[in-house]
């Protein structure tokens, strides 16, 4: 087959518009030829579970599925009844980006929480939980928060434990979407498995496609929830007969140190066109604490930039005159990509 795409165009529209890092693809390469048994029983599916198990603790279980919408919805189901609501961020992709995944699958109602730039507050959680208990409404099973934020931004370890232990107290489950939990790990200088199950995390996404993957996820959760974990990949349409090739994916990500390097170089490229978007004349709107860079651009000048290099509108109703743009930098984002982006919008403007 040709390549039917221009291996020359760079942009900032999504770390899932690059593509697989070589080591992954190596790995898969790796996997392939001969025959092994099917639906998660091969080798490669046995050892990330166990380097998984590593990284989140022996008092853990993990699933390989296919799509991070997949992950949520698995995860969700797992720690929840049926009766029962989840809590998440105004902001959360479960939100606004899912097509109503967990609705539809688990009949789970969904209530947004008020943030601050993506930031769920303990407050918030215990005002919901609180207002739910009640027979005319869904009582809450669960929250999900999302490590790093749909804004860029990251919880510190103390936010975690706060909002773990607030929760617990009230008897609800807790949930980490880490489709970027890698870039959020790097910028805190830790690991996925200190980040979220070691502060008493219930279940975590755990996200490979956005940081050097194809198609790589899985779900971690504690034990208690393990049999409820397996029985729901498949009627969750997520279990893959040819589980090698997702395992082997992720096990080249976190079997070693290959997820840090990869994270590295996606939020090291980030604040460096964040650095270049400010020189360019425009503002930058959010903290830069993983791999995303949001910012103020008059309308025209948003449109003009992004038919050169590839972003996304983010709020277009950000301020008067002025939307919200996102740029997401990735695991092969150079440098001369980020100058490059730099001096365009720096024409943009100077043109408006």
């Amino acid at each position: 087959m040709s390549t039917l795409h221009d291996p020359e165009v760079r942009g900032f529209a999504s770390d899932n518009a690059a593509g697989m890092h070589p080591e992954v693809l190596a790995a898969v390469v790796a996997a392939n030829g001969g025959h092994v048994p099917s639906y998660g029983g091969d080798p490669y599916t046995r050892a990330l579970a166990q380097s998984l198990r590593t990284r989140f603790g022996p008092g853990t279980d993990s699933a390989v599925v296919l799509t991070g919408t997949g992950a949520n919805v698995v995860a969700l189901q797992a720690l929840t009844r049926r009766w029962e609501s989840v809590l998440a961020s105004d902001q959360a992709h479960v939100v606004h980006d899912e097509a109503g995944g967990l609705e539809h699958v688990a009949g789970a109602k969904v209530t947004a929480l008020p943030t601050v730039d993506g930031l769920v507050d303990p407050a918030d959680v215990e005002r919901a939980v609180k207002a739910a208990d009640n027979p005319m409404r869904a009582p809450v099973g669960a929250l999900t928060l999302t490590q790093s934020t749909e804004l860029g931004t990251t919880y510190s370890l103390d936010q975690l434990r706060d909002l773990v232990r607030v929760s617990h107290d009230l008897g609800v489950r807790v949930h980490v979407d880490g489709a970027r939990l890698a870039n959020a790990a790097v910028s805190l200088g830790t690991g996925p498995g200190e980040l979220t199950t070691h502060l008493g995390v219930d279940a975590v996404s755990l996200g490979g496609t956005k940081n050097g993957g194809g198609f790589a996820e899985a779900v971690v959760v504690r034990e208690a929830f393990g049999l409820a974990l397996h029985r729901l990949v498949k009627p969750s349409m997520q279990q893959s007969s040819k589980t090698r090739f997702v395992s082997a994916q992720l096990l080249a990500l976190f079997g070693g140190d290959l997820w840090w390097r990869t994270a590295s170089a996606a939020n090291g490229a980030a604040r460096a066109l964040a650095e270049a978007v400010s020189a360019a004349g425009a503002r930058v709107t959010r903290p830069v604490q993983a791999n995303a860079v949001f910012a103020e651009l008059a309308p025209q000048v948003a449109e003009r930039a992004a038919a050169r290099v590839p972003f996304h509108v983010w709020d277009p109703h950000f301020s008067a005159g002025f939307v919200e743009v996102r740029l997401v930098a990735s695991f092969d984002t150079t440098a001369e990509d980020v100058e490059a982006f730099g001096k365009v919008l720096a024409e943009e403007i100077a043109g408006a």
